[in-house]
């Protein structure tokens, strides 16, 4: 079982926060959204919660956003942001 909700910040979903079932090949994902300063710094945003198919952990660079996914299967509801 993992959480699922598309906009997770500061430990509330300002969507439904659901759950969902791990289907084979599958792992909870977070993904941490960033915003990138003129500075070339980033700020965190937000969160997506999520069941993801061949899940790897990475950091996504683009043009003003920074996308850093963490998966995990180690147990029930594990891709709740740490701090949250």
């Amino acid at each position: 079982m993992c959480y699922a909700c598309r906009t997770f910040h500061l430990g509330f979903c300002y969507d439904t926060m659901t759950s969902c079932n791990l289907k084979y090949q599958q792992s909870c994902a977070i993904e941490n959204i960033y915003i990138l300063t003129k500075k070339g710094r980033s700020m965190y945003f937000y969160s997506r919660l999520s069941c993801m198919f061949n899940c790897e952990d990475i950091n996504f660079l683009s043009f003003g956003k920074k996308i850093e996914l963490i998966c995990c299967k180690h147990n029930d509801y594990c891709n709740i942001p740490e701090g949250s």
